[in-house]
């Protein structure tokens, strides 16, 4: 496929180059998807047992199928439960939409954190409280889909600006100033605000804690429609990587694939920020990780992303309950201590995964 720099497309890639990657044939990807999953398994698993009180799986199976009131029980199906399939959900979500948007701007070091959109995202949610009073996931929603589309669209519309066009690194770097600059307000808004502050300490935060399953419901919609929009993005995403003329030879329609995948990101990363809170790294890391495995086929990193992205998130959410055990460290700090390294690592590297 052929590579985008600053200095415009490299050559196609050689067939061989194009099946980069650990897994490559059919046979090889369904062995690591099955071995994925499995491991998906092993985490919700950990999610639902481990935490500031250990409860068996049996105790959790009886909970779950045959519920009564005593106290395990209800620990299970009003807290855990509620906790780990958010984290199925949202993790899933933050994880495609970094995919997404990597495959759209061929920039390997994007994910909806560093082009701006989960600070977008968190700006319109901080504006919405101090100003308009709002207080309920419902609200969040809206506020949180129309901050993380401004600037999904502002980031791409700024960086497409001159002759060489939206570069990969002129986007990030519009991305990051942007997140930057609207952090600065949302944080000086809320210092000015401090009733605000104690209001969306939770949120701000990053946290699969204290949510319920009325958020779940909230939000299920939105991710479920995002990640539909992404599979049926994977194959003209494939063919804009070829570049845009030969994308439009072959008789892909490169304006339309665009408009789906930016809704695709906005319903994802929003709906996700609007649940969660901002969590960084997650769309950073785990697409990485799939394309080293499976080569740059979006027909196959969207759904190994799916299954690899809570998997790093519920993890994250399962070390945070014990490393400070009975306190709880958030999830989005234990994201970004390891997330950072990798970033790092990332921009240090002559030659990131390919797209």
């Amino acid at each position: 496929m052929t590579a985008l720099t600053d200095r415009g497309p490299r050559a196609p890639a050689s067939p061989r180059q194009a099946r980069a990657g650990l897994a490559r044939t059919r046979a090889q990807r369904g062995m690591w998807l099955v071995a994925c999953s499995l491991l998906l398994g092993l985490v919700v698993l950990a999610s639902v047992t481990v935490g500031s009180k250990h409860i068996a799986m049996d105790t959790v199976m009886q909970a779950v199928l045959q519920p009564d009131s005593s106290n395990d029980h209800l620990i299970v199906r009003q807290f855990r439960l509620p906790r780990t399939v958010l984290g199925l959900l949202a993790g899933a979500a933050l994880g495609v939409a970094g995919a997404l948007i990597q495959a759209l701007t061929r920039n390997p070091l994007a994910d909806p954190g560093i082009l701006g959109v989960n600070a977008g995202a968190g700006f319109a949610v901080t504006m919405g409280v101090a100003f308009f009073g709002v207080g309920s996931i419902g609200g969040y929603l809206w506020f949180s889909f129309g901050g993380a589309v401004a600037v999904t669209v502002a980031v791409y519309t700024l960086g497409s600006i001159g002759r060489s066009g939206a570069t990969p690194i002129r986007l990030t770097l519009v991305g990051v100033a942007l997140g930057a600059l609207l952090g600065g307000i949302a944080s000086g808004v809320t210092l000015l605000r401090p009733e605000l502050f104690d209001s969306m300490r939770s949120w701000s935060a990053g946290s699969l804690a204290g949510r319920n399953w009325a958020v779940f419901w909230a939000v299920l919609p939105f991710i479920a429609a995002g990640l539909l929009l992404a599979l049926a993005a994977a194959r003209p995403l494939n063919t804009i990587a070829l570049g845009d003329d030969l994308a439009r030879s072959l008789g892909a329609r490169v304006g339309r694939a665009r408009t789906v995948v930016i809704v695709a990101v906005t319903l994802l990363a929003g709906a996700a920020t609007a649940a969660v809170g901002p969590v960084g790294f997650v769309g950073l890391m785990v697409p990485h990780a799939v394309r080293w495995l499976v080569g740059p086929d979006q027909r196959w990193i969207i759904p190994y992303t799916i299954v690899c992205s809570p998997i790093l998130l519920l993890a994250a959410d399962v070390v945070g309950r014990v490393v400070l055990s009975p306190q709880e460290l958030r999830v989005s700090v234990v994201t970004a201590f390891l997330g950072a390294p990798v970033l790092i690592l990332l921009a240090r590297r002559r030659k990131v995964s390919s797209l």
